[in-house]
């Protein structure tokens, strides 16, 4: 087990924010843990494993940590990326049935609940030096309602409570938790147009700071952080 390269692991590692979040942390020197549904272990090599996961089961999670924790070592950044939504009628949120709402939820908010609290738990483990930064992969939903996506709203502001919580909480041990929500440069959602690189240089300067920041981080492609707040 290595002990002399710093560890990310990515949790629900997608083809745009995951690849570009991982490509910029090895450049750093850091071993990469990806973790998804597609995952296949004949990807591995020496730097880098990946995980299957399905995140809509919150009892896998710590699985995955102990996989990476054998494989590497303990992760100093964690990165939640998991996300899923079901549509339903703009004029009829309740109508959204209870078992996609749960599915949902579980992707949403409560594997990543598991996650951070598998986090803290490996940050305490960890030497002074190590980065023991959490980030969520969040989006303007925990302010802001889109009327057809009631069960994607409900998650991230659930879970972007849970990361205000623990930024506060955990500071002063020196763990760091950070919600990325990537904005147009009016602070409107960017919806689709997410750019994987951008969230990347924004994880890995977080990652690098070496005390908590605003844990809501609201930022523009090109530009980084930008305080939304009083728009």
């Amino acid at each position: 087990m290595s002990t002399t390269s710093p560890i990310i692991l990515i949790l629900g590692a997608g083809p745009r924010i995951g690849t570009s979040v991982a490509k910029a942390f090895a450049a750093k020197g850091y071993k990469v843990a990806l973790a998804s549904r597609k995952a296949s272990e004949t990807n591995n090599t020496a730097d880098e494993i990946h995980i299957q996961s399905d995140l809509a089961d919150p009892g896998t999670v710590a699985d995955v940590f102990s996989q990476v924790k054998t494989s590497l070592g303990i992760p100093s950044v964690v990165v939640y990326n998991g996300s899923a939504v079901t549509a339903n009628p703009p004029n009829d949120p309740l109508a959204l049935q209870l078992a996609a709402f749960s599915k949902d939820f579980n992707i949403n908010t409560v594997s990543a609940f598991v996650a951070a609290q598998q986090a803290v738990a490996g940050f305490a483990q960890l030497s002074d030096s190590a980065a023991k930064t959490f980030i969520y992969t969040g989006n303007i939903m925990n302010t802001a309602i889109i009327p057809p996506l009631l069960d994607l709203g409900v998650g991230k502001a659930a879970t972007a409570h849970i990361i205000q919580s623990a930024a506060s909480a955990y500071k002063d041990r020196g763990y760091k938790f950070y919600y990325g929500d990537q904005r147009k440069a009016d602070g409107a959602a960017v919806y689709s147009a997410i750019d994987g690189d951008a969230h990347a240089k924004l994880y890995l300067e977080l990652a690098e700071g070496k005390t908590q920041g605003p844990w809501q981080q609201t930022f523009v492609s090109g530009t980084g952080y930008k305080d939304f707040s009083a728009a």
